[in-house]
């Protein structure tokens, strides 16, 4: 049972429908108006039947629904899904570019991305009221029955598993990371100086350009100016184009390292200094906007806050409450892993199955060592031409034919222009370089072929990455569900939740006595990602969980916690597949 609900500005609309798995026709029922005010519990009540909430935008209604603290089990992200379709190439193309029996009237609303919200509660009266939601829901499905039978089920678990990574990225958010602002202040302190008046550096930070003007003979220069730090730096005899870190690491000069000291702090101080702590700390809790499927490829974007690079240096900020902790957990070589269950190559997946994938490579005498067997794999995903890549790609394809063919058949469509697709089925743009003609010049000619290989580097990563993605998404979907049913006979113990995602970590903050349930549903939520995505594979998707009282790195030990609360990690995962 599929529910769409629709604002109507002060009301909503409940439709409930039915939709056949096979032609995607959908029957509607009765609608049903509800107030805002009883919008909540109704949905607390229809939500023990496990439907499917339909909604064009999570990041609009589930926040009203969080709320009035009311989570769902599962839901279909309308804009999420469309974005999916609309260029997946194993749909009918007619259907999904717009056949006159699936045209949108409003595919200017569905197809425009989704206004940022800086605050998660707002006023119902102003949100934008989208088309109809039931008919894009009929075009969706229509578009999906389009695709083959088992493309049509992988393609409809990608859109589920999509849409629950939108309800999680709003959960994240609700939720928060609990954060010290004492603490960040101190760090900040400590490293730049004191809080600085608007429109000045920090003391330690000034400090640090003094020494760059001096050394560079500059005393005029301002080192956050990109043409005043180039023209300085071309004057001291460094003759350079940019001043990106690896251009400048192929100099020697003594301003260098100082330098590289300076921007990094620099970007502390802008990207996550005091205007950070004033925008996006409040009431003890950072709270980050994730955009799930912000990158071509799949994996998630952020709109605000910078989730996906707080640096290190600040996240002993992030402190568990009292009576709570962390449990940091990481997946261990994730890309190298998919690709071995994605290809099928026996020798490779052999090598997946223990907890260090790039030390099986190198005991089994592929290459000559780990470091060899890391870069080696690093080049042959992401098409590394030099250095040791280059060195032991003749063994790689030698140990791993059907791994490398893979990556090698993707490189080739994307250096054609063509498209390549995940595991799921999430779809790579074509490619855009430009054909040959009669009047193009040597010169062009060069340029275009160097965007072609350019572009097959790109889709050889995209089906990898795009699939590692997936597996990410799955796992933290497999711990987010399990850990519903921690605390259901204990309405005193506080819920654990996934509080922070960064492609292949989480951060749950969870009660101190539940630690070791929550490390256990990590690792099992990791297995059975694998086995529901590569069904009969043997590749292994070893985690690392820790608990630590702190966001600390999860390779660092651990926090003790009492020895009387080991558990199984209970609360199993029906699956997330439609219907």
């Amino acid at each position: 049972m599929y529910i769409v609900i629709e604002s109507l500005g002060d009301t909503f609309r409940a439709t409930p429908c039915t939709v056949d798995p096979v032609t995607g026709h959908v029957d509607a029922d009765a609608p049903l108006t509800l107030n805002a005010a009883d919008l909540p519990a109704w949905v607390v009540e229809q939500d023990k039947t496990r439907p499917r909430w339909v909604w064009a935008d999570s990041s609009v209604t589930y926040d009203v629904l969080l709320a009035h603290d009311v989570r769902v089990m599962r839901c279909h992200d309308l804009r999420l899904a469309r974005a999916i379709l609309r260029n997946a190439l194993w749909v009918d193309s007619g259907a999904s570019e717009g056949a006159p029996q699936v045209v949108s009237p409003d595919a200017a609303w569905w197809d425009s991305p989704t206004p940022t919200r800086s605050d998660a509660l707002f006023d119902l009266s102003a949100m934008d009221s989208p088309p109809d939601a039931v008919a894009e829901l009929a075009r969706q499905m229509m578009v999906l029955a389009s695709a083959a039978d088992g493309h049509r089920q992988r393609l409809g678990f990608l859109i589920a598993l999509e849409s629950a990574g939108a309800l999680i990225a709003r959960e994240m958010r609700d939720a928060g990371v609990p954060w010290d602002r004492d603490v960040h202040e101190a760090l900040l302190v400590s490293q730049l100086g004191e809080r600085p008046p608007l429109g000045h550096r920090p003391a330690l930070l000034e400090r640090q350009a003094q020494e760059l003007r001096r050394l560079l003979d500059a005393p005029e220069m301002n080192p956050d100016s990109p043409k005043d730090l180039l023209k300085a730096l071309n004057s001291a005899g460094i003759p350079v184009t940019t001043t990106s870190k690896w251009a400048l690491r192929e100099h020697r000069h003594p301003v260098l390292e100082p330098l590289e000291q300076y921007k990094q702090l620099q970007r502390l101080w802008t990207a996550h200094g005091w205007s950070w702590l004033d925008e996006w700390v409040k009431d003890g809790r950072y709270r980050p906007v994730y955009t799930p499927g912000g990158v071509v490829t799949g994996r998630w974007g952020a709109d605000g806050g910078g989730a996906l690079q707080l640096p290190h240096t600040i996240r002993e900020a992030a402190r568990a409450d009292e009576g709570w902790t962390f449990v940091i957990a990481d997946a261990a070589q994730l890309e190298p892993r998919v690709l071995a269950a994605m290809s099928g190559d026996a020798a490779m997946a052999q090598a997946g199955q223990g907890v260090d994938m790039y030390q099986a490579i190198a005991d089994a005498k592929v290459v000559p060592s780990r470091k060899h067997a890391k870069f080696g794999m690093l080049g042959a995903m992401y098409g590394g031409t030099t250095g040791v890549s280059a060195q032991v790609l003749p063994q790689f394809r030698a140990a791993f034919p059907h791994a490398m063919s893979m990556l090698e058949a993707a490189a080739r469509t994307g250096e054609q222009g063509g498209q390549v697709t995940t595991w799921l089925g999430r779809t790579s743009p074509a490619g855009s370089f430009g054909s040959p003609d009669e009047g193009e010049d040597a010169e062009g000619a060069r340029e275009r072929r160097m965007r072609s290989r350019g572009y097959g580097r790109f889709t050889r990563n995209f089906i990898v990455q795009g699939s590692a993605a997936e597996w990410a998404m799955l796992w933290m979907l497999e711990v987010r569900n399990r850990m519903r049913h921690l605390t259901l006979a204990d309405p005193f113990v506080g819920d654990p939740q996934v509080v922070f995602f960064l492609h292949d970590e989480i951060l749950i903050h969870t009660p101190v006595e539940l630690a070791h349930t929550v490390v256990a549903i990590v690792h099992e939520s990791a297995r059975r990602a694998g086995e529901q995505l590569f069904r009969g594979s043997v590749v292994e998707f070893p985690v690392q969980a820790v608990t630590h009282h702190t966001y600390s790195d999860p390779k660092t030990g651990t926090d003790p916690l009492p020895q009387d609360h080991l558990g199984e990690g209970g609360g199993g995962v029906s699956g997330v597949m439609p219907g």
